[in-house]
């Protein structure tokens, strides 16, 4: 399954965070490592609570006159500037919803001058361009979801905010999370269950013969709660589960269907430390 021609991703806005503190002022606050950002490179991310939850998650990349791009959730763009800002306090920073600008889903790497890189999440999910002009993209941005679920990657409209940590939903997999950057808000419990293996859910990409329920409906394995969907095109989706209380079930009940539980297509770091494929 792959998406072509190029998708506009609609539900994705950009904030440019500009000015001579731009890194050090996002280095502070976030779960990766700004210095890795680069023209053509970019970096996953989140902004999380004092309690390591999340807040917003996003892709990074180098703006072309200087600071940064975030590609984020639209519904969500001007609450990450909003919160940003009360960050901000005596740092050199501008902070811009760029409404001018869109982006672009690619199969492989376009030939452009706009701003361009590999998803940082997976390679397997192509490469984003940012534009002020999307050219001949098409508008439904279904074939690029459908994807994204089938390779059993979260999106902003799977992680409600202030919900779920990040090791919940799959960042570290995903290289969302740099546990040797230094400090960020979030970062000291984010680094504890990463180093005590208490982090025990993850999301995992699920199916059924008939269309799944909504966003929110509750997995069992017999009387025992295993977990929630937090995202459904007719019989595909992604649910977040227990892997404690999953075992060697491949199947749970979600209201009345039965939805068959898969595996992401990259390795998931389990809690023992051992990976699993």
């Amino acid at each position: 399954m792959s998406f072509h021609p190029p998708i506009l991703l609609k539900d994705r806005a950009v904030v440019e965070v500009s000015g001579p503190d731009a890194a050090s002022f996002l280095q502070g606050l976030i779960t990766n490592d700004v210095e890795q950002v680069a023209q053509g490179r970019a970096i996953y991310a989140a902004l999380l609570t004092a309690q390591g939850k999340i807040v917003h998650d996003f892709l990074i990349t180098a703006a072309p006159s200087g600071g940064f791009w975030l590609d984020v959730a639209r519904e969500r763009a001007a609450d990450l500037a909003a919160r940003l800002k009360k960050y901000k306090l005596r740092a050199k920073v501008t902070l811009t919803e760029r409404a001018d600008l869109a982006v672009v889903a690619h199969a492989a790497r376009p030939q452009t001058t706009d701003v361009t890189f590999e998803d940082p999440r997976l390679a397997a999910l192509g490469h984003r361009v940012i534009t002020a002009n999307p050219g001949d993209a098409v508008t439904d941005d279904r074939a690029y979801h459908e994807r994204r679920i089938a390779l059993g990657v979260p999106d902003a409209i799977d992680i409600p905010p202030e919900a779920y940590f990040p090791l919940d939903c799959n960042l570290e997999e995903l290289h969302g999370v740099d546990f040797d950057k230094g400090c960020y808000v979030g970062q000291e419990l984010t680094a504890r269950m990463k180093h005590r293996a208490t982090a025990r859910r993850r999301m995992l990409p699920v199916e059924a013969d008939t269309n799944l329920p909504p966003p929110g409906t509750v997995l069992k394995i017999g009387s025992s709660e295993l977990g929630e969907l937090r995202s459904a095109i007719e019989t595909k989706g992604l649910a977040l589960v227990r892997l404690d209380r999953l075992g060697e079930a491949q199947e749970a009940d979600a209201a009345g269907v039965t939805v068959r539980i898969g595996r992401p297509a990259y390795p998931l770091i389990l809690p023992s430390g051992a990976h699993q494929s």
